[in-house]
């Protein structure tokens, strides 16, 4: 009897020993961190501290992978889809919405802080895509060359093909350039599939100037900022004129900036779970870090963007300089997923001949 008490106790012994050991495995296994790769365009940013915090709270660790521009990021996501770059996209917007859709790279996910998005900015049915930011693209203009020339700001997109602005006005080409494709496309919601081209068309005879991207627009041609450009007005974002005073040396107490509000063409940019990641639990932790109030509140002074998250309090510089235009001009995603190919082949043939 004692004999079989002892073997009897000796197994409970070792069961429980085996019990705790296989506890401490499970938890050893829950604090090994993951890494996963964020591919995104050349713009995005992130404060290091913000990453942190969430590699704190998850024990996940970021990777950012940068493509190029908007267009180019998702082109290569595109063509590797069989084989992904990582295992989230950040920088999808409401100009390529629906070809990332068509495209197949993206698994149906629903963040759980979703309903603190305003539904304007949800254009995603499916859930593949989530909004992270908004922000305009618009005509911006120097206010100190306006102001010293004795010419008066234009206010409509009209005026930009009067005389007195001929010559002054710099875009990017739609081909190259998110802001690009942005303006116009707010043109197209303007004018109609009739009326846009010759629109451009008046904007040539203007002489309108064309670079391929913003920054040999906005730091070379536009004559804001110390640049050695001639022309006071430029494609760019309403967030430009806090960025302009944020960064200047000494701070300025008004910004050089100015807003052409008739101009503007409204941008969402998306976030999404890749298809093939191989951490999708932890891809998916990223997609709701991207909406948490941590993340949003971090969007303006790194992207100089709008958080999608209502409710987040803006830096004081935007609160005092962005100017947020009350009537944006936009285009149904769809529509432009269908066009949008076209339409860039007929701008080129109407502006750059």
């Amino acid at each position: 009897m004692m004999k079989r008490f002892v073997v009897t106790l000796v197994a409970v012994a070792l069961s429980v020993t085996a019990l705790v050991v296989a506890s401490a495995d499970t938890a050893g296994a829950a604090k090994q961190s993951v890494t996963i790769t964020l591919v995104t365009h050349d713009s995005f940013a992130v404060s290091k501290s913000v990453l942190a915090a969430f590699t704190k709270e998850t024990g996940v660790k970021v990777k950012i992978l940068q493509q190029g521009d908007a267009g180019a990021a998702l082109n290569q996501v595109i063509l590797t889809k069989s084989h992904p770059l990582g295992d989230v996209f950040f920088g999808v917007d409401n100009t390529f919405l629906g070809r990332a859709l068509d495209a197949g790279i993206f698994e149906a996910y629903t963040a759980t802080d979703l309903s603190t998005v305003p539904s304007e900015y949800q254009l995603d049915p499916s859930h593949q895509l989530t909004p992270v930011d908004h922000g305009d693209v618009c005509i911006n203009y120097d206010k100190d060359w306006f102001a010293k020339k004795g010419i008066a700001v234009p206010t409509t997109l009209d005026d930009l093909t009067k005389p007195a602005y001929k010559g002054l006005l710099v875009v990017e080409d739609p081909a190259t350039s998110s802001p690009g494709l942005a303006f116009t496309l707010a043109t197209i919601a303007r004018y109609g599939d009739t009326g846009w081209r010759d629109y451009w068309a008046k904007l040539r005879s203007n002489d309108v100037k064309v670079d391929d991207g913003w920054d040999s627009a906005y730091d070379g041609d536009f004559t804001q900022g110390g640049n050695k450009g001639t022309r006071p007005l430029v494609v760019s974002y309403a967030s430009s004129p806090p960025a302009a005073v944020y960064y200047s040396k000494p701070k300025l107490k008004t910004s050089p900036v100015g807003t052409m509000l008739d101009s503007c063409f409204r941008q969402v940019e998306f976030v999404g779970v890749l298809t093939g990641t191989t951490h999708q639990a932890a891809a998916r932790r990223l997609v709701d870090f991207m909406l948490s109030p941590t993340f949003q509140a971090d969007v303006p002074l790194q992207m100089f963007v709008f958080p999608a998250r209502d409710g987040v309090a803006l830096p004081k510089v935007f609160e005092q300089f962005a100017e947020v235009a009350p009537n944006p001009l936009t285009l149904p995603p769809d529509q432009i997923s269908r066009h949008r190919d076209e339409w860039i082949q007929q701008w080129r043939t109407t502006v750059l001949g």
